[in-house]
Parts: structure tokens; sequence; C-alpha cells
């Protein structure tokens, strides 16, 4: 892509809003014409004009052409203010030599040259006064230099081309700038596309992470509070067992079936795992996974107990899973560090919100910060918040714990 023009601002500022650089072959053209005429006429003319005037002819629009080139390369872009104003009195001064050295009057065209290197630098007001400021000097110069000019038809005639050529200089001159500006404003349009395509390769990236980043805590917190809690029931039964292997044998071998059928149960919930990654798990009833998940637990210590009311099937299913999580945690919480000798799991789903409440009567969670430091219970607070809802843990020590979940009916909730 081109460069931008805002890298290459001169020191004398920002461009105005005409600025630009007039079409390089115009000048060019106009000097070459002139030399050829001038040239012809000397050749051919009746009376030969001195060879210091043609040579004042030659030199003067070889001066031209040398400013032009090293304005070109002084200036890339456009050219100042100041100098342009500075490099117009030159131009002008050295068409004044031309035209009184040049035998055949065609010099009087370069005086268009005006109006149209203007229109680039300072605008169509400055062009067009600039225009009429040459109309009036050669009008002025025609009542000087032949009285009686307005009744001769070459002189209106040469005044009319003059006229011609002065109004397609500042249209031409108008034509290019509109031209020069519809282009510079591509280059910045495709630079702030281009800027922009950037920003949001960027803003991808970072959602790529974010989303890595989520997705591994809501495998982490499925590892945890599914294989987590099974494994915990496993851990308990065959400690069961083992205490009483020796003393009460059938109730050995029922607690390591327990621990067998915690075991398959985590496997499973692998499985299950697996199934919704894909997207291919079926329809979560919360009311049938807490039964399940109590009557795993019925016969061992804590008892629990279940209690449900309402309807879930207006929930949306992640907010259910939500839910059963927590329970499993709490679960959990109580089968591995409260002690606890009872367990009540209440959840009732209504017409505004849904609410579990996980209460039981073991030693109590530790004092902060390892009340809010735990893995269980930042990933409880993790999946009700992205359910839009709101934990509450309560504990005193001795006296047991209550977690408290609400959640939103209608809710956007990730998984």
């Amino acid at each position: 892509m081109a460069p931008s023009p805002t890298a290459l601002v001169p020191a004398g500022g920002p461009p105005s809003r005409a600025s630009g650089r007039p079409v390089p072959w115009v000048a060019p053209l106009l000097y070459a014409a002139v030399l050829a005429g001038g040239l012809y006429y000397h050749a051919v003319g009746a009376v030969p004009p001195p060879p210091s005037g043609v040579a004042v002819f030659v030199a003067g629009l070889a001066a031209l052409s040398g400013l032009d080139v090293l304005e070109r390369r002084r200036y890339r872009l456009w050219t100042p203010k100041g100098p342009a104003a500075a490099l117009a009195g030159v131009r002008l001064a050295l068409f004044l030599v031309v035209t009184a050295a040049d035998p055949a009057g065609l010099s009087r065209v370069l005086f268009v040259l005006l109006p149209f290197t203007a229109y680039f630098a300072f605008g169509r007001r400055v062009a067009v006064a600039l225009a009429a400021v040459c109309l009036g000097l050669l009008v002025a110069w025609f009542s000087i230099a032949a009285p009686g000019w307005h009744v001769n038809a070459a002189y209106v005639s040469d005044l009319l081309m003059f006229v011609l050529g002065l109004v397609l200089a500042v249209s031409m001159a108008a034509v290019a700038v509109g031209e020069q500006e519809s282009r510079t404003r591509l280059e910045h349009a495709l630079g702030e596309v281009e800027e922009s395509h950037t920003r949001l390769s960027r803003y991808a990236e970072r959602v790529a992470e974010l989303t890595a980043a989520e997705e591994r805590n809501r495998v982490a917190r499925e590892i945890h509070d599914s294989l987590g809690h099974h494994l915990t029931a496993a851990a308990v039964q065959m400690e069961k067992a083992e205490a009483f292997l020796d003393r009460d044998r059938p109730t050995a071998e029922r607690a390591l079936a327990d621990a067998r059928t915690s075991a398959a149960r985590a496997l499973e919930e692998v499985r299950h795992s697996v199934r919704a990654l894909r997207g291919e798990a079926g329809p979560f009833r919360l009311w049938e996974a807490l039964a399940e998940l109590v009557r795993r637990l019925d016969g061992a210590r804590p008892r629990v107990t279940l209690e449900t009311a309402g309807d879930e099937s207006g929930y949306d299913a992640a907010v259910l899973r939500a839910l059963y999580r927590v329970a499993q945690e709490a679960l959990t919480n109580a089968l591995r560090h409260a002690a606890a000798g009872r367990v009540t799991v209440s959840a009732s789903c209504g017409d505004v919100e849904a609410r579990l409440v996980v209460t039981d009567d073991g030693t109590g969670l530790p004092p902060a910060p390892g009340r809010n430091g735990g893995v269980g219970l930042r990933g409880m607070r993790e999946r009700v918040r992205l359910a839009g809802g709101a934990v509450v843990v309560t504990s005193e020590a001795g006296r047991g714990t209550t977690v408290t979940v609400t959640v939103p009916r209608r809710s956007a909730v990730g998984r």
C-alpha cells in the first residue's frame, strides 16, 4: 500500500484541503510548445530577432523547467504554502522575461500556469483570483502596446483564447485535486481497514485464549465435582469395608460393592462428560439426578435427606446441571471434611428462580482464607456465577454448614 500522506508532512505543516502535486506533464508540454513556436518564428520570420534575445528566451524556459524539477525533488507530495508563494513569484518573473524575449508572442500562454499551480497550493479562490489578475494584466498590456486593440480581430481572438486557456487550466486543476483527494481518502481508508484487521486478529487471538481458559476451568470443575465426589464415596466405602472386614464380613462386602458402584459411576461421569463435549448428551433431569445421588449414599454416613418442590421443566439444562454440581460438591465436603451425621438437600424451582439449600450438622468450614480459597468452593461459585445466580455459604465451628444457591429462571448461561 502507498505510504500515508500524513507520514510525509513537510516542515511547513499539514496540507490544506486543495494541497497536492500539479499534473507533472502540463508545464513541460507548454514549455516545449512555446520553445518550438519561438524557434520556428526565429527561423522563418521576416525580421529575425537578435541572438541575445533568443538566448534569453531559451534560458528562461530552461530555468522554468529546472525550477519544476527542483520543486518535485524537494517536495514529494505537495508544496507548503510559504515555498509555493515564493516559487509562484519566481515563475512570474521568469514568465515576464520569456514573454519579453519571445518574438512570436506565444509565451503569453505560460501565464495560465500561475492559477493552475496556485490551485494545488492555495485552493480554488486564490486560483480564480490569479486568473483574473492575469487576464487584467493582458488587457492592460494590450491597451498600452496596441491602442484600439478591442476593434482588432486578432487581439480579440488572442484574448478569448487566453480566457479559454485560463478556464481549462483552473478546471483541470480542480479535477486533478479531486482525484488526488479521492486517492488520499482511499489510502487512509485502506490503512484504517488494515489497522482494523490487525486489531480484529488480536481480538480473535485473545478470544481464543479466553475460550481455551474457560474450557480448561470448566473441565477442571467437572473433574473435581463429578469424579471427586465418586472417588470420595468409593474411598469412604473402602474405609468402611476395611473397618468391618474382621468383625462383620457381610457389611464389609456391601461396602466393597458400594465402592465398586461409585467407581462405575465415576467412569459413567467420564463418559457423560465426553458425550457432552461432543454435543451428544441427552436431556438432564435435576430431580432424577438428585434422587440418584442421594440413593447411592443410602445407608452410609452421613444420612442424607432430599426435599424437592416445583417444576424444573422451564429451566435451562445448564442451570439445572449447575445446581446438581453444587449439591454434589456440598455432599462431597460433608463426606470428606465435615464429619456430618445428617445432611439435608432442599431444591425448589419456582416461577422466578430456583433455590438449592444444602445443610449439614458437621464441624463447619475452616476460617478464612481457607473458606474462600478451596477448589470446590471456587468451582461452585464459578458455576453459579455463569448461571447468573449467587452462592451464600454460612458456617460455624461445631454447628455445621449451609450452602444456599439461587439462580434466575431465565438466564443466558454458559456451559
